[in-house]
């Protein structure tokens, strides 16, 4: 029957449990499943149960919670929103002897936050066997005990509840004792021994009985012990409590070997009979750690650490026994008070953690959980964090909170923060605890590089070296990594006409500025480019600066003697006066220099002459003029060696040779082949001299005339030459201008040219332009740059007489032929991670064209590179056409990529062509694998 009633009861409960299930409110679930089941066994599926969506658990990062005392004993799985086992569950080790053993854990969702609570109701199997206390039970009996005589018996223990637990007791057969078994009035059972016959102690003096303790599982599990019965003589009154419960409160915190509560019994018998012993018979594991119980004084003192988070009741029972067997038990009930002696438990559930510089105030970068094990009081919770950082605390809902930005971050103020969390109790006195958060602030591209100068200036010398250092310009960029990563490019532009590129390179890693080729100060004497600054960032953000590049002069130009012209096979001579007076003009020296400065600053000075005292020459002006006057014995034919110098360092000179003549008439004059090259035996300068005699009436009137002059205006000079008189009026060489400053070209000078009586219209060819060359229409000057005509002149006398002369004729120059490469397109190949400045490869173009209408300048053309200008990554020496890589390819990055380089000469106009340049980068092994999945996380602690 009793098993029956069980039974029953058992229904009754399992009802009662699933009618509180099918009603439990909407976001809670609760599950049964006996205890001791397997790791990862399903108990049951939240996801279905609670409504929830499968895919939605991984990205809200569903997880577990228990209570900070709790092991987590269940765990999810988000693939299959399945509840599983995380670790064995032993319902005695949880709930003890508690009817119900109920886990709640909370299922917690993130964005939002969302908590479902659930409810395990975990549910007994037979697992353990009933166990005695003591391996042997002693009993005494006193003989003259009556039959039908009661014997309460140690009772056996199973961890086990319900039917589960101990529901029956057998006893070995034997002719005086049987058991029974009584309730009592709390519901408990306890087993007797009735005696069923009389004892005699003269018969049997003791005897033992084998006790077998069952409990109603399946299958059944049993216990032993050893009944040791004594017969005793008549001792008829067992001890008595003075009180059946006795109740006890301490707190938690109390010493060692306080005194909790002391029990007492008296026995109306006398001697031995009346002595009362004491001892504990039914006690669970952990009060057996924490109390003792004194035999004789009945004190039960601590013994052992309390902790009310624990376990705050204890029950016990405790059997008093007088010297012959006689026994009777109280209840003890100690129940626990707490004291705040557990500080807050702070727990970091989510955190984002690098976070964007750029993230908006009140973004949540992470979660925190705050637990207190003490109740009322004591186990109330305030959270803050430290002041002085853009972030907050704000409550969610049950202990959690959520960590917000406040403000706005910027990594380039601080880049990482150290967040201090504390969390204080309202005990007496409070008790807080505190949990540091370390949180890096991300980079983003929001500071374009800023240059340390607003602007650069660069001096060097003309004639540099092509490659040499100008030099540097640095610009800043507090952004992080590549976003702070400065690359230097020149903007496009042109210089003189040609691109910048084929005057300056920049190193794209240093910023430093080389020259491509040699500077000119004569071309120019300065020039602006303009220097980007860009960073890696996405988008990249640039500055530019501007770099002003100065020029300084040497003194690479020798003067240049524009008068008289050094050009050609002829001589210049002039005519001066016999009559002329000491200081008067005879000629004037006109030179130039093309360079600046005191290195322009010319001087003139006679280095050789026939006469020596009989001119001098200005030494700053140039004009040459009588020392004295001209006497009758001077010689008439005056060698002049005129030295110009400039005044540079060292200095540079140039020397020219002027002939005079001294005469009044030109029937005086020499014979002018003395002056001119050998040409022996010609018959023309018998024929010259014979013409002049003939008219010398009519120059020596027009000497006269001159004479008269004289005094009225300045003399001009007239020279004579040989077979062609052709002096240009003001002429100035093409390549040549007024210096600033030097005032050697601020005046002008005209020069008059005649011919002799004697001369016909046939010995002279007059041309439109002093520059100009008169060829037949069937020539051509292409396929030769130099003539040698030999001119005859023959005579129709008998026999006719003739002579001849060569001239040199040189072919001048036009820029008709532009520069050609000497491949169609080039390709270079280099490894990445190169060093800035390697060479990658050449490229060569000739022109035919002469001096500098062939000369061959390189540069590149403007274009981008992965959106950086091209300059930024090559730069060309544009005097050899090498190309050197200004920055370190990354393979990873690009794999080629093509630029252009053009070829120009320096003629007027310039001429150029172009070429592609193919650049090929190889990969190099500087990259370990990236592990993709799993991804790393940040692990909460």
């Amino acid at each position: 029957m009793a098993h029956s009633r069980n039974s029953v009861a058992g229904l009754l409960y399992s009802f009662a449990f699933f009618l509180q299930s099918f009603l439990f409110g909407y976001g809670d679930v609760s599950y049964s499943f006996p205890e001791e089941m397997k790791t990862g066994s399903v108990i049951g599926n939240v996801a279905r149960d609670l409504g929830l969506n499968v895919g939605e658990l991984s990205v809200r990062k569903a997880r577990i919670d228990s209570d900070l005392n709790r092991k987590r004993y269940c765990d999810i799985n988000p693939s299959t929103g399945d509840l599983i086992v995380a670790e064995r569950i032993d319902r005695e080790a949880l709930c003890g002897e508690k009817a119900s053993c109920i886990l709640k854990s909370e299922l917690v969702l993130e964005a939002p936050l969302v908590l479902h609570r659930i409810s395990l109701q975990i549910q007994d199997i037979n697992d353990n066997q009933p166990v005695f206390a003591k391996d042997e039970i002693k009993i005494e009996i006193n003989e003259l005990a009556v039959k039908g005589s009661r014997f309460r018996i140690l009772e056996a223990h199973d961890l086990d509840i319900g039917q589960n637990a101990v529901q029956r007791y057998v006893l070995q057969t034997n002719s005086y004792l049987v058991l029974k078994m009584q309730t009592k009035l709390d519901g408990g059972r306890f087993a007797e021994l009735v005696l069923q016959k009389e004892l005699d102690r003269e018969e049997q003096r003791e005897f033992r009985l084998l006790l077998t303790a069952l409990d109603g599982g399946s299958p059944k599990r049993s216990g032993t012990t050893t009944v040791h019965v004594i017969v005793l003589d008549a001792n008829d009154n067992a001890p008595v409590f003075s009180q059946p419960v006795y109740k006890a409160s301490l707190p938690e915190n109390s010493p060692l070997y306080t005194v909790v509560v002391k029990v007492a019994a008296t026995d109306a018998d006398e001697g031995l009979n009346g002595k009362v012993t004491y001892e504990l018979s039914r006690i669970s594991e952990t009060g057996r750690r924490a109390f003792d119980l004194n035999h004789i004084t009945g004190e039960i003192k601590v013994i052992g650490p309390l902790d009310f988070e624990e376990e705050s009741v204890y029950e016990m029972r405790v059997d008093a026994k007088d010297g012959y067997g006689l026994t009777s038990d109280s209840k003890v009930i100690i129940e626990l008070s707490d004291v705040n002696d557990n500080p807050p438990g702070i727990s970091l559930k989510s955190l984002s953690n690098p976070i964007p510089e750029s993230a908006s105030p009140g973004t949540e970068v992470g979660i925190i959980n705050v637990q207190d094990k003490d109740s009322g009081n004591n186990g109330q919770v305030r959270c803050s964090i430290q002041q002085g950082v853009p972030f907050k605390l704000v409550p969610s809902i049950k202990n959690y909170y959520s960590l917000v930005t406040t403000g706005q971050l910027d990594r380039e103020l601080v880049s990482d923060y150290n967040i201090t969390i504390t969390a204080t109790d309202e005990g007496s006195p409070p008790l807080s605890s505190s949990k540091s958060v370390q949180l890096s602030v991300a980079d983003i591209n929001d500071n374009p590089p800023v240059f340390e100068e607003q602007s650069y200036s660069a001096y060097v010398s003309e004639n540099n070296k092509p490659g040499s250092t100008l030099c540097s310009v640095s610009a800043r960029d507090p952004d992080w990594r590549q976003n702070g990563t400065v690359v230097y490019s020149l903007l496009a532009g042109e210089v003189n006409g040609a691109p910048v590129s084929s005057y300056l390179s920049v190193n794209g890693d240093t910023g430093v500025i080389h020259a491509v080729r040699s500077f000119d100060y004569e071309q120019f004497r300065s020039f602006k480019v303009h220097v980007m600054a860009r960073d890696n960032g996405s988008p990249p953000l640039s500055s530019n600066v501007t770099v002003s590049v100065f020029i300084s002069d040497v003194n690479d130009n020798s003067p240049q003697i524009l008068y008289p012209s050094l050009e050609g096979n002829s001589f210049m001579t002039e005519l001066v006066p016999k009559a002329a007076h000491g200081g008067s003009l005879v000629s004037k020296v006109i030179a130039v220099d093309a360079d600046s400065g005191q290195n322009a600053w010319l001087s003139y000075q006679i280095v050789k002459s026939t006469d020596p005292g009989l001119f001098t020459i200005g030494v700053h002006s140039g004009e040459i003029r009588t020392h004295r006057d001209i006497s009758e014995t001077d010689s008439m034919k005056q060698n002049l060696v005129v030295a110009v110098k400039d005044n540079g360092q060292p200095s540079l000179s140039a020397t020219c040779s002027m002939y005079l003549l001294i005469s009044d008439n030109l029937a005086e004059v020499p014979e002018l082949k003395d002056l001119s090259y050998n040409e022996s035996n010609s018959k023309l300068t018998s024929y010259l001299i014979i013409a002049l005699v003939s008219v010398s009436t009519f120059f020596l009137t027009f000497i006269i005339i001159i004479l008269g002059l004289r005094f009225c205006r300045r003399r001009k000079p007239r020279l004579l030459f040989d077979g062609a008189v052709a002096i240009p009026s003001g002429y100035l060489p093409p390549n040549y201008a007024d210096v600033d400053g030097t005032g050697t070209l601020h005046s002008a000078y005209n020069y008059d040219a005649y011919l002799t009586t004697g001369s016909r219209t046939s010995d002279f060819k007059f041309v439109t332009s002093y520059n100009d060359n008169t060829l037949p229409a069937d020539q051509t000057l292409k396929k030769m740059s130099d003539y040698n005509i030999t001119i005859t002149a023959t005579d129709e006398g008998s026999p006719p007489l003739s002579s001849s002369k060569c001239v040199q004729l040189s072919v001048a120059d036009i820029n008709d032929n532009p520069p050609v490469f000497e491949e169609q397109s080039y390709s270079a190949y280099v490894s990445e991670n190169n060093k800035p400045g390697s060479t990658l490869c050449s490229v060569s173009a000739r022109d035919p064209d002469w001096r500098q209408n062939g000369t061959v300048v390189y540069s590149l053309l403007a274009g981008e590179v992965n959106g950086a200008p091209v300059s930024s990554y090559l730069s060309v020496n544009g005097d050899t056409g090498v190309i050197h890589a200004v920055r370190s390819f990354d393979y990873e990055q690009f794999r080629s990529f093509k630029v252009h380089v053009m070829a120009r000469d320096n003629g007027s106009p310039p001429l150029s062509s172009n070429v592609t340049v193919s650049v090929f980068i190889s990969d190099v092994n500087d990259n370990s694998p990236q592990i993709l999945y799993p991804p790393r996380r940040a692990t909460p602690s």
